[in-house]
């Protein structure tokens, strides 16, 4: 289902809108996300888009490697430095949001976590959700398990 979604960096300076149908969310407990995040995790809410849209302020970019050697491209508020969106560089038509950036969080629920060989043993991983030591060699199975939980 095609929707759309608003939100911003944390000083207000960068707003965005996305319109697209969302695949997963799930968080990411690697190294690079614990630094990024200066916490336990990252989440990613990954969208098929149909449009993009940065309403004001400017982002900047930083780009990075993965583990499974994907360029990753990193966008960021200029002015307070909230991170708003990752997509790989050869992975076109798909972007990750950064969804505590979004105007509504109320709906979000990851339905996995990966990474788990790097989690914190404090993180607190409850519930039931798919789990993953490192990142999942496919990603169909956490886009079902968004799928199941939609409907």
């Amino acid at each position: 289902m095609t929707d759309t979604y608003e939100g911003g960096c944390q000083c207000g300076g960068c707003r965005y809108r996305v319109r697209g149908t969302v695949l997963t969310l799930f968080a990411c407990y690697c190294k690079e996300c614990q630094k990024q995040t200066g916490s336990a995790f990252s989440m990613a809410l990954w969208i098929k888009t149909e449009a993009e849209e940065v309403l004001s302020g400017r982002l900047g970019r930083w780009t990075r490697v993965t583990p499974s050697r994907r360029t990753l491209i990193c966008e960021f508020c200029l002015d307070c430095g909230t991170r708003l969106f990752h997509r790989h560089a050869d992975r076109t038509g798909i972007l990750s949001i950064k969804p505590g950036t979004l105007d509504d969080t109320s709906w979000l629920k990851p339905v996995g976590h990966i990474w788990l060989r790097s989690a914190q043993p404090w993180s607190g991983l409850e519930g039931d959700c798919l789990r993953y030591d490192a990142n999942p060699d496919d990603i169909a199975a956490l886009i079902s398990a968004w799928g199941a939980q939609s409907s």
